[in-house]
Parts: C-alpha cells; structure tokens; sequence
C-alpha cells in the first residue's frame, strides 16, 4: 500500500480508544491521527482533518454515532464510517447501513477480523461479517421499500453492470470480482460508481437491495 491509512477514532471511553491504537499499533499501513470522545469533539476535528476512516461507537454522550454517520456521510462523503459497537441487533444495524455506514462490527470482534475490515473499507469496499444475515436483510427490504424503485429505461442496465451485481449479492470483494470476471479492480471500481449514480444508491448494501427487489439476485 503507498499510502498510509489515517484513522481517527471516536469513542468515549478512553481505555477502548487505547487498545483499538494498541492493536493497530504494529500495523505500517495504518496511522492513528486522532481521537474523539463525542460527536460535536468529531466533527470539530474534521473541519480540520481529513481522515480515511472513522472507527466509532454508537454511543456516545451527545449525538448517537447513527446521527453521526448520516452527518458525516452528507458533508464528508469521502470518509469511512467503521462502526464498533456493544450492539449488534437488527435495528441498529439496518440503520447504520441505512445511514452510511460502510461497515459494522460488534466490540468483541478479534484483531484479524478488525484488520480485515479496515483494509477493505480502505479499498472501497464494505465490511459487515456475519452481522447481515438473509433476515435481516429482508427486514431491511421492508423497511426501505419505497426508495428503491423499478428499473426503468431509463436507468437500465447493462449486462456487465448486471454480472458484478450478482457478484456483489455473493459477497464477493472488488478484487475477488475482479479476478473472477478477468478485468481490472478499477474497472470494477467504475461499473458500481456509474451505477450508483444511475440509480441513486449511496452503498454496496443500497445496490443489493435494489437488485433483490428488481430480481437480478436472490435471496434465500
């Protein structure tokens, strides 16, 4: 990786903020460049700072970390939004993804997972583990039904567009989609921009969605 991975962390305990620095710590790619131990603190500190991702709990004193995401994905598209939380219901999960979250993880996960998350989310992929299950997301269907419309003429697409779809609703990582389609991670990477445009979707989980619904994949 050429770059370093600039992480702030936002959490109001400051024992977990350390042992989150302390795992990441040995890590060349990743630089912790600040913490916060509130919403209004986090979102000061982004006036000023620019990091790549925020890895943060849902609460905190002042604005819930949901509330939090939703800002942050509005004014800061370009950061990630790492959720690590106690929670691990449907509820607050939907709602995370529903508000931008680009992946969510309970406190108790391990170190390797934890890196597996953030390298991905780093590569503009989405990180969830085995949080959303084939009921939640159908719950999740449920609950978003009105904003994933038809698809029209207008925004049809197209045969390639379809085929990473249904990689996608497989759970397949851009690279894996990639190597398995033998073109470039780029190249995927400019298939589910251009189709989020076209279709309005703010997420992975937003095009799953939308392909469950329409029919492209299915679920069991």
């Amino acid at each position: 990786m050429n770059k370093k991975i600039h992480i702030v962390l936002a959490d109001d305990h400051q024992i977990f903020r350390d042992g989150i620095k302390a795992l990441l710590s040995d890590i060349d790619d990743f630089k912790v460049v600040a913490e916060a131990s509130n919403g209004d603190e986090l979102l000061r500190m982004l006036e000023t700072s620019e990091p790549d991702i925020i890895i943060m709990d849902i609460s905190m004193p002042g604005i819930s970390g949901i509330e939090l995401t939703r800002k942050i994905s509005e004014l800061y598209p370009q950061i990630a939004v790492l959720i690590l939380s106690m929670h691990s219901n449907e509820d607050f999960v939907i709602n995370s993804v529903i508000n931008g979250a680009k992946g969510y993880l309970p406190k108790d996960t391990g170190r390797k997972e934890l890196l597996e998350a953030i390298y991905d989310i780093a590569d503009g992929d989405e990180y969830f583990g085995k949080l959303i299950t084939s009921n939640m997301m159908k719950s999740f269907i449920k609950k978003t039904q009105k904003k994933f419309l038809p698809v029209d003429k207008e925004n049809q697409l197209t045969s390639r567009e379809i085929e990473i779809i249904q990689q996608i609703g497989k759970g397949l990582s851009n690279k894996e989609i990639a190597d398995k389609l033998f073109i470039s991670v780029r190249t995927v990477d400019s298939h589910k921009n251009h189709m989020m445009q076209k279709l309005k979707l703010r997420s992975t989980a937003e095009i799953i969605i939308y392909a469950i619904k329409n029919k492209i994949i299915e679920i069991e």
